[in-house]
């Protein structure tokens, strides 16, 4: 393929081809010229120019496939432009003469065509350049197309809409004749060339103005014509001419008209009434079709109809939204009248109504929902509301009048209510749309929405009151405050109005549809509600017999209601149970004798309420399955079955009652035989078995009915196939944007859409996705649906044996019926198989004998013969079941073979249809039939059917069976994927485009080649590169596709080629591909465009932005008008996408992308994302920012920008998103939130204002988060007080993350404050609106949330501006305290719980952090910021006293939730203090979110007041909140005696302490950190204190169970943090415990003051014998808990690790921070432990202690520079300290052992010594252990020789660090009290230091380092002459006085002296003055002796007092200012 790249055809290779590779070359030539013709130079295509037109001319004449010829004729026209354009006349003439020949042959027919598309394109590009050969060419073209067949009639019309294209007004004077030409093309029987027409029609209204003046009638005619009897693709292209021909005759300018004189604009109530007249009267005349009417014969096609619906949209659309707004009221009234009075007779049947209303509805959806903004949506509401009430008028009028022309009152009420039915459910659907932002709209009062809704619902049509209910569901949907107060009012008129009937069934209608709204609304609706329906209920069915009258509508309003009380869940239903079983029982006779006495006695009358009735029992009891399946246990079950026989024998009784009583009971069987196969299928089928034979009677007769006239196969059989299969039936049953109003032509024209009134109880039920309203069918469709799902599962259970006997019999009910009943019985039969076989495989059941196999394949083998191609369908995927149930080899490769033989036999396209998938599904359910030769077999007859061009149908399903094989077979595939690559490359060469379903069936295939070969497309290989560019060719022939679905095709296999091959895909050209196919009327199309590109942004959004950019900038034609992708990039459209599109799916795809492009651009781009969220947000600022912010003079600082805000808004051109809706908004504000978090992952830059600023300076395309901070609020303001409270969520939300994150970011131009500080005023404008009484609990809750962050943070300190916050807060904590009575009703109890506990969180948040800022600060000196600290701690103490008792409560109602279920009966009947008994469910999620903050905060509280209890009534005056019995010390009065405070505190104590353990005992894996935290916190407070320290201390086994719970958590949490504080708590323990010891050992001894000493009792673990009990003793658990810290730390402490406790040679290690701090803090416990033990206990765990430290000391002992020691060592030599000079070392009963384990232990702390090692650590180790043990532990002669050693080595050091700490440890042991201690080292090593000092006066010190080194030697030395006796000091004197003096320098030596010369001669001085004086006898004694020295001495003296003189004098002469300090600085250096 690489020889096809280049300027002309290579033609040596092409010869050299076969004749399917030469159209492979050709084309892939003709795609790289298109791309080369443009970039190549001008001269180089001039001089090829000649044999380029001659290779492309042989092309023609090569009979070319449709997409070689649409790229042979770009080819030209792009030649011809870019290089000479002379020799085009050659070419045209050429085609011309081509077209004119007389070769009639279908080889030549190709070749005429190219020729006619050749014209096409060369005039569209070239144009005007070619003067006036138009006219020739055009009338030769228009002469051709005479005779032309229907792929000449398509080409044709769209060469010359190209034409027509690039000629412009120049071709005037052919208008007429190609007007003509279209006209009869736009009625062809090909739906292709009727598409064809449109669109040279749309082009033809351009320019000929004729089309929308003089001929737009007949145009309008013409169009209603084309919409009979055709395709979704030719109502699209046909509505759009006719909707752009009316919109440009309606806004044509008076210019035009001017000029052309017989030009009249058209108004627009006569461009409505041509439309209208084609809704009502079709296509025929209008004096035929008026005359129809009059005969009442009229009944327009629903094709015909549908066009005309769209045809409306495409009309407004294009006039766009702004027209809809001005021309709102004109356009309502038209749509309105379209179902009014004023056609009656167009209404005669109930289907004609419904489908017009449908028609009608899908206009105003499509209109007000999809162009106008919510602003225009809410005045569209009430011009809504008034035409309602208009109505509601006149019907008024006619009830009232009741005695005059009754009969025309009652045509106008049926009338009426059409108009009233589309108003209803247009108003439900926008306010549904508005959500919340309709609040201002419904509290009009001058609209009255909801007064309008409300009166309708006593209108006489049923069809009326439901949609009235079903409005009320959409309101209370979007609005969850008003569904209890509607609920109220509805149930206080069905009360009061219960003797109306129209008042009973529409108020339990209203009553149910707002039920069936409570599970969409969070906050749900108080719990007493249901009981108040409940009794309603009962009350309705107990009197429904007391007036016959209206018995009917009682009956059917009390189930109703009941069957909707179960969707309010098991929690509410629970409670009403046994009244509902009771009222189940009682409406079914006991046995059957009752139901025959009940036959005997009945009339039609009451059978029909009884019916009704029983409809509506079963309908409740199968909703209370599907809602309460949590209920269904085995008891509830049992209850449930005793009235199922009668109810099934009623059902067989049924025929009988009707023969008896005729039509009446006709349409009340029906739904009860409906509603009983509805129940019996969601009931276990175990529970009904002795049933099954009298059902499945029963489902046999009606699936064999004779009486079913209706072919129901598009509702019947969808579900029995194949999802991917159903694509094959064409658009029919694809999804569409038009759905709504298609699926009435998918039903035919005799079943009726689906509509509310067929089932009432479809108004509280879920609504499928994807449709507005409930649509349920006619009940005798539905029947036959339930009866063949039904038979499904009952079948699956039945026995074996009796299941041949059924299937006979309905094989023989098909061969007993003739003609169309035929098909209709076999529809129902082969249904009801498929769905057996379905249930079967499913519960894995086993067919049965030979037999009933036998009569199944019989059944599904007939199906395959079908004529219906859905049947068909049905057959094969049945087939392929029935295979897979009987697993047998033998048996599917018989049906196989069958398969087969009827395949090569066959000719029919029913069986070759049939046959080929139904080898297809045998593929996909047995994955590959076994043997390779089956596969061989099957590809081989599907590759010759795939190629049968004489019914594209075959080739659809054949290539379609293939690409499930190809799905299958997987790796098998492999040999046969070249072939098949090659077959589907020829037919997409040459398949004409007509075909569209044989195309989309090859992009299929193609999709599953590239799935197959996936990865392996990646390679390199001459066969794969080979395969990949078929792939890419492909590709590139199905985008070309004029059928959009087949484009879709493409987008997904590039999709799969990008996937698995990237670099080989061009993603510019695939980018360009979808940003033209955006905004493309086909819904699957849009869908495969975004699945696409999320799969593009998750691996290159970045490119895939700047594609798209690139590519709009390239496009001059503006292709998508909507979206602007040039100003707001592809991001942008992407969001103005994303507000106008419905399909929930696609809005999902759209989110995803966006999310993508955001994680990988944001920080990138981080202005554009800003501004892109900041348009979207503030584009609705006027619509909301008025409405809910007050600007009281404090807000003035905001005041200014909301201004702002509100003036840009009137300029609309300045908004790049025109009003989006609410969830647009809300997505803003979350990718807001998201955009933090990436800047906060890409650097700390973003949060520092001076560093931003800087490198903003130096590179100004730098771009930071902390710059665009004034935004950021702005967004969080505009959010948080927007109407819509999702919005304000999210603005909250927004708001919490910026004050968080940007809390410690300091304002550097004001140093002392942060940069949010500025952002008060708006920060608590933002917050204000959220604590108003009217605002959502969970919206308040958030917004608490915001306060504490923003109080705790610490932005502002200044007290006065903190109370602006603060005050909400108190405001909130004054409306938690209103006692639950006084409480709205509004939401569930349990939103009243999320709002206190997040205010008692909010203030406990703000508590801790004000009481940790106080502990912090009073460690420091700051004096200011105590004030600020304490100010805030004063703010929160003034309601300390009432939050402290909120929060007891609180945390008692936590404890009480956490009880396990078996404790359930203990929970106090009433609820707790803040939840209701019977909303506990709802509650716990609530407390789950804040105890832990609240605890930690009672603790702090409890800690502050030092358990000292207050006056147990103190408070209670200010907390008006009932107090429960469960709340703690505070209900005094309720007890016969108040507690002391004593229990009180001893109450509160266990309450924390077992909430903590409670929770730290088993943390869920998924518990927040925060909550251990906090719980740690907690407890850390707790045992601050002395009580409960006291009490932790005296319960030993307490403290264990604390200890082992503290130790299970570090095991299972890793974090540093939690680690170290259980470590903290752990250590408190252990000194309550110490304190507990010292107290009993302190008053022991104060009790036994005389006794003996030897006598008192031992105190302490171990008691005397010194044994811990693992599990009871503290001890043990505390070294459990350390050693537990140490091994995970240093694995190598562990003996079973390392094999043996000896001293293992391995480097020693540095921990990290965290690991040091964790050791260090267990080190400190283990040092601690000792105190806690008897001697004898001592004894037990020192040796372990000991090993613990040292080794320690030894694994971490690491050299560090500076000599400085780790963290790890210096806590091991402090415990090693404690440890030693614990007073267990003295004790009489542990002094020897103590002594024996010490030495050991310093022998090995000397054993350790290595190189590795630190020496200086385990220098200090041997210090310690000579300073703090007594002398019998050190003194031993043996351990003194290897210590002095150690220090002699250490002396010898070249280390100068070891070296000085050397003497620094020599001194402090030299100075030691004891001699026995002192002396051994002094006379070992005085001599080795005097001696090194004096080795100094020869090398004198070179460094800092070594001067220390001296001047320690010398303080060592000074130290040892003062404890040396007074015969050595002479002597040492004598040896110290010389080295001084040779330390001194002369006065010119001082000069050049370097700094430590000098250093140390000023030291020696020092040294000498002191010295000289104590010792004067031998100082003067040595003096005299050594002339030199005393000579050097003087010098240096008198040197030194000379420059204290110079320092003096210097003082007085100059005052010591800054500029002098200076100078001396310079001086001196």
């Amino acid at each position: 393929m690489e020889l096809a790249h280049s300027l002309l055809l290579n033609e040596e290779v092409y010869k050299q081809l076969g004749e399917f590779q030469k159209a492979e070359f050709v084309f892939e030539w003709l795609q790289f010229l298109e791309k080369l013709l443009p970039v190549t130079d001008r001269a180089d295509i001039r001089e090829k120019q000649k044999k380029l037109v001659e290779q492309l001319t042989s092309l023609l004449n090569r009979s070319p496939g449709p997409p070689t010829r649409r790229l042979i004729a770009k080819n030209f026209a792009l030649l011809y432009s870019t290089g000479d354009a002379f020799s085009v006349y050659q070419t045209i003439d050429k085609c011309n003469e081509l077209i004119r020949s007389k070769d009639d042959s279908p080889s030549y027919l190709p070749t005429k065509l190219a020729a006619v598309v050749c014209l096409g394109y060369l005039y569209k590009k070239l144009g005007r350049i070619l003067g006036n050969s138009f006219t020739d060419t055009i009338g030769n073209v228009l002469k051709a197309m005479k005779n032309a067949e229907s792929q000449g009639r398509y080409e044709i019309m769209l060469s010359l809409e190209n034409i027509l294209n690039g000629l412009g007004a120049a071709a005037i004077p052919c208008h007429r004749d190609i007007y003509k030409a279209a006209r009869s093309c736009l009625m062809d029987r090909s739906m292709a060339v009727r598409c064809a027409a449109a669109k040279c029609l749309l082009e033809l209204q351009n320019e000929a103005v004729f089309m929308w003046s003089t001929d737009l009638d007949s145009v309008a005619t013409l169009c209603f014509k084309s919409f009979e009897g055709s395709n979704y693709d030719v109502r699209i292209a046909v509505s759009k001419l006719l909707g752009t021909v009316l919109a440009t005759a309606v806004t044509s300018k008076q210019a035009t008209a001017s000029a052309r004189p017989n030009v009249r604009k058209l108004s627009l109530e006569e461009a409505m009434e041509l439309l209208g007249t084609g809704f009502l009267r079709g296509s025929s005349g209008f004096l035929r079709a008026s005359g129809d009417i009059l005969k009442g014969t009229s009944s327009v096609s629903r094709d015909v109809r549908v066009g005309v619906t769209q045809t409306y949209v495409v009309f407004v659309s294009t006039l766009r939204g702004q027209w809809l707004e001005t021309n709102f009221s004109a356009f309502l009234s038209h749509v309105l009248d379209l179902v009014s009075q004023a056609h009656p007779k167009v209404y005669q049947t109930q289907m004609d109504a419904i489908c017009c209303r449908r028609c009608v509805s899908f206009i105003l959806r499509a209109t007000i929902g999809g162009l106008l903004g919510e602003k225009a949506q809410i005045a569209a509401a009430k011009e809504i509301c008034q035409a309602i009430w208009k109505m509601k008028k006149v019907v008024d009028a006619v009830m009232s009048d009741g005695n005059l022309e009754t009969r025309i009152g009652t045509t106008d009420i049926t009338v009426s209510q059409h108009v009233l039915v589309c108003a209803l459910q247009e108003l439900g659907s926008l306010i549904h749309g508005l959500g919340t932002t309709a609040a201002p709209l419904l509290q009009d009062s001058s609209t009255g929405v909801l007064d309008t809704v409300i009166s309708v619902i006593l209108h006489p049509s049923v069809s009326v009151r439901l949609t009235a209910a079903w409005c009320l569901r959409c309101i209370a949907v979007a609005l969850p405050s008003y569904v209890s107060p509607l609920l109220d009012r509805c149930v206080e008129r069905l009360s009061a109005l219960k003797s109306s009937p129209e008042a009973v069934t529409g108020y339990s209608f209203a009553t149910a549809a707002l039920l069936g709204a409570v599970r969409y609304c969070p906050l749900g609706i108080s719990h007493g509600k249901g009981k108040v329906i409940m009794t309603v209920a009962e009350d309705l069915l107990c009197s429904a017999s007391q007036n016959s009258r209206i018995a009917m509508q009682r009956t059917q309003a009390g189930w109703l209601l009941i069957a909707a009380l179960m969707t309010l869940g098991p929690a509410v239903v629970q409670h009403h149970l046994p009244r509902i079983l009771l009222l189940w029982k009682c409406v079914f006779p006991l046995s059957p004798k009752d139901l025959e006495t009940e036959k005997s006695r009945g009339d039609s009358f009451t059978w029909q309420v009884t019916l009704e009735g029983r409809a509506g029992a079963l309908c409740a009891i199968k909703s209370f399955v599907s809602y309460c399946a949590g209920l269904l246990t085995d008891e509830v079950i049992q209850r449930l079955l005793p009235p199922l026989p009668c109810a099934v024998d009623l059902l067989t009784q049924l025929p009988s009652l009707c023969k008896l009583y005729g039509n009446p009971l006709k349409t009340s069987s029906v739904v009860y035989r409906l509603k009983l196969y509805e129940l019996l299928a969601v009931l276990p089928p175990k529970t009904y078995e002795g049933n099954f034979t009298a059902v499945l009677k029963e489902l046999v007769a009606d699936l064999t009915a004779p009486d079913s006239q209706m072919d129901a196969s598009t509702v019947l059989l969808p579900p029995f196939c194949h999802q991917d299969d159903i694509l094959l039936l064409g658009p029919l049953l694809q999804e569409t944007d038009h759905r709504f109003i298609e699926e009435q032509l998918v039903l035919g024209n005799n079943i009726a859409g689906g509509s509310l009134e067929y089932d009432p109880h479809s108004i509280y039920d879920k609504v499928a996705e994807g449709d507005s309203v409930p649509k349920p069918l006619p009940p005798t469709i539905l029947v036959i649906s339930a009866a063949a799902h039904l038979f499904g599962v009952i079948f699956s259970h039945t026995a074996e044996s009796q299941r041949l006997q059924v299937l006979e019999q309905l094989l023989d009910s098909i061969k007993q019926t003739k003609g169309s009943r035929q098909q209709i019985v076999q529809l129902n039969v082969v249904s009801a198989c498929s769905s057996f076989l379905k249930h079967l495989a499913s519960c894995k059941g086993s067919l049965g004998p030979e037999e009933v196999k036998k009569a199944a394949l019989n059944l599904v083998m007939g199906a395959l013969e079908s004529s219906n191609p859905l049947l068909r369908c049905a057959g094969a995927e049945s087939l392929a079941r029935l295979a897979q149930l009987v697993a047998d080899s033998a048996f599917t490769a018989g049906l196989a073979q069958v398969s087969f033989d009827r395949l090569k036999s066959a000719r029919d396209v029913v069986s070759r249809t049939s046959h080929s998938l139904a080898l297809g599904c045998l593929y996909r359910y047995l994955g590959g039939i076994g043997s390779t030769q089956h596969l061989n077999a099957c590809v081989g007859i599907l590759y010759t059917l795939s190629q049968d061009s004489t019914s594209p149908d075959v080739q659809a399903w054949a290539l379609h069976a293939l690409t499930l094989i190809i799905d299958s077979a997987g790796p098998l595939y492999h040999v046969h994927v070249e072939p098949t690559l090659s077959l589907v490359l020829m037919l997409l060469l040459t398949v004409p485009p007509a075909y569209a379903e044989v195309h989309q069936s090859l992009g299929r295939c193609l999709n599953a080649l590239i799935t197959t070969l996936g990865p392996e497309l990646q390679g390199s290989t001459t066969t794969v590169s080979a395969l990949r560019t078929s792939c890419l060719l492909g590709c590139a022939v199905m985008q070309d596709n004029p059928d959009c679905l087949v484009q879709a095709q493409a987008i997904s296999c590039l999709q799969q080629l990008h996937m698995f091959a990237p670099r080989h895909v061009n993603l510019s050209s695939l980018v360009s591909c979808l940003c033209v196919n955006f905004c493309s009327s086909y819904l699957l199309l849009r869908r495969a465009v975004l699945a696409c590109l999320r799969q593009l942004a998750q691996r290159e959004a970045a490119e895939v932005s700047e594609h798209a950019v690139a590519f709009v900038k390239d496009t001059r034609e503006d292709f998508t008008p909507d979206i602007n992708i040039r100003e707001i990039g592809l991001e942008g459209a992407l969001l103005s996408l994303l507000d106008k599109e419905v399909d929930q799916r696609l809005c999902q795809d759209i989110r995803e992308t966006l999310s993508h492009m955001l994680t990988s651009m944001a920080v990138e781009k981080l202005s554009f994302w800003l501004k892109l969220c900041k348009d979207v947000l503030a584009s609705s600022a006027d619509f909301t920012t008025v409405a809910s912010v007050d600007t009281t003079q404090e807000e003035e600082v905001a005041k200014g920008d909301d201004e702002s805000v509100l003036t840009s808004e009137s300029d609309e051109t300045s908004h790049p998103f025109i009003n989006p809706r609410w969830p647009t908004r809300v997505f803003a504000a979350e990718c807001v939130c998201r955009i933090i978090s990436q800047c906060e992952n890409a650097g700390s830059t973003h949060f520092d204002v001076t560093l931003a600023q800087e490198r903003k300076q130096r590179d100004s395309r730098d771009d930071f988060l902390v710059l665009h901070l004034a935004d950021l609020i702005r967004m969080a303001f505009m959010a948080a007080t927007d109407h819509s409270d999702q919005l304000r969520l999210s603005g909250l939300q927004t708001l919490l993350i910026v004050v968080r994150k940007f809390a410690a970011v300091p304002e550097p131009e004001f140093p002392g404050h942060v940069i949010l500080e500025q952002y008060q005023a708006n920060v608590g404008a933002a917050l204000r609106p959220a604590f108003t009484p009217e605002t959502p609990p969970d919206v308040t809750a958030k917004a608490c949330q915001v306060c504490s962050a923003w109080i705790a943070s610490g932005i502002v300190s200044d007290l006065n501006d903190l109370r602006r916050v603060h005050q909400l807060l108190v405001s909130s904590l004054t409306k938690i305290q209103v006692g639950k009575e006084t409480q709205s009703q509004l939401y569930n109890e349990s939103t009243s719980t999320m709002e206190i506990l997040a205010v008692l969180k909010a203030w406990a948040e703000i508590y801790i952090v004000a009481v940790e800022r106080q502990k912090n600060q009073s460690g420091g000196h700051k004096h200011d910021a105590t004030s600020s600290a304490n100010g805030l701690l004063d703010l929160v103490q003034a309601d300390l006293g009432t939050l402290s008792k909120l929060w007891l409560a609180a945390l008692q109602d936590f404890a009480l939730l956490t009880l396990p279920s078996e404790y359930a009966s203990q929970l106090p009947v009433e609820g707790g203090a803040f939840y209701a008994a019977e909303t506990i469910e709802n509650a716990r999620p609530y407390y789950q979110n804040s105890w832990s903050l609240i605890l930690y905060a009672t603790a702090l509280w409890l800690t502050s007041t030092g358990f000292i209890v207050v006056d147990p009534d103190e408070g209670l005056t200010n907390l008006s909140r009932p107090v429960t019995p469960t709340t703690m010390c505070q209900d005094s009065s309720s007890r016969a005696a108040v507690k002391s405070p004593e229990d009180v505190n001893t109450d509160r104590f266990h309450l924390i302490l077992g909430i903590s353990v409670e929770f730290l005992c088993s943390p869920r894996s998924d518990a927040a950190m925060d909550n251990i935290t906090a719980c740690l916190h907690a407890l850390q407070a707790l045992l601050d204190v002395p009580w409960p320290r006291a009490k932790v201390g005296g319960d030993q086994e307490l403290g264990v169970e604390l200890l082992n719970v503290l130790h299970r958590l570090i095991l299972t949490r890793e974090l540093p943090d939690i680690q170290l504080a259980a470590l903290e708590v752990v250590q408190q323990i252990l000194f309550a415990s110490q304190e507990h010891v010292r107290e009993k050992r302190r008053s022991a001894e104060v009790d036994d003051g005389a006794a003996e000493k030897e006598t008192l009792p031992e105190f302490g673990e171990g008691k005397d014998t010194g044994g811990l009990v693992p599990g009871k003793s503290l001890v043990f658990a505390t070294l459990e808990l350390c050693v537990c810290i140490l091994v995970r730390q240093l694995p190598q402490l562990n003996p079973k690790l390392t094999g043996s406790f000896t001293v293992k040679d391995g480097k020693p290690q540095l921990l990290s921070e965290n690991g040091s701090k964790l050791v260090s803090a267990a080190l400190v416990i283990l040092s601690d432990v000792p105190a806690v033990c008897s001697p004898e206990g001592s004894v037990s765990v020192l040796p372990t202690i000991l090993y613990l430290i040292i080794g320690v000391l030894r694994e971490t002992a690491v050299k560090l520079p500076d000599g400085q020691l780790p963290l790890t060592v210096t806590a091991s030599l402090q415990a090693l300290k404690g440890l030693l000079s614990s007073p267990m070392a003295q004790a009489e009963k542990s002094k020897t052992a103590w002594t024996d384990l010490l030495r050991s232990a310093l022998v090995t702390v000397l054993d350790s010594w290595d190189p590795e090692f630190d020496e200086v650590g385990l220098l200090t180790a041997i210090t310690v252990f000579i300073l703090s043990t007594s002398p019998e532990v050190t003194a031993i002669e043996c351990l003194q020789k290897r210590c002095i050693e150690k220090f002699k080595l250490a002396l010898d050091s070249k280390d100068p660090v070891v070296q000085l700490k050397c003497y620094q440890l020599l001194h402090s042991i030299f100075q030691h009290s004891s001699r026995a201690i002192s002396h051994p080292y002094i006379h070992s090593l005085a001599s080795s230091i005097v001696r090194k000092l004096q080795e100094t006066e020869k090398t004198k010190p070179e460094n800092s380092a070594e001067l220390q080194v001296v001047q320690e030697g010398i303080k060592v030395v000074t130290a040892l002459t003062a404890v040396a006796d007074e015969e050595h000091r002479a002597h040492l004197v004598a040896c110290i006085l010389p080295i001084l003096i040779s330390f001194l320098l002369a006065e010119n030596e001082l000069v050049l002296a370097t700094n430590s010369a000098r250093n140390l001669h000023e030291f020696a001085l020092q040294n000498l003055m002191q010295i000289g004086p104590q010792y004067s006898s031998v100082f003067k004694k040595l003096m005299a002796s050594s002339p030199t020295m005393k000579a050097r001495l003087e010098s240096a003296v008198k040197g030194n007092q000379e420059s204290i003189k110079v320092k003096t004098t210097s003082k007085h002469v100059k005052n010591p200012g800054k500029s002098s300090s200076i100078q001396l600085k310079t001086n001196f250096l």
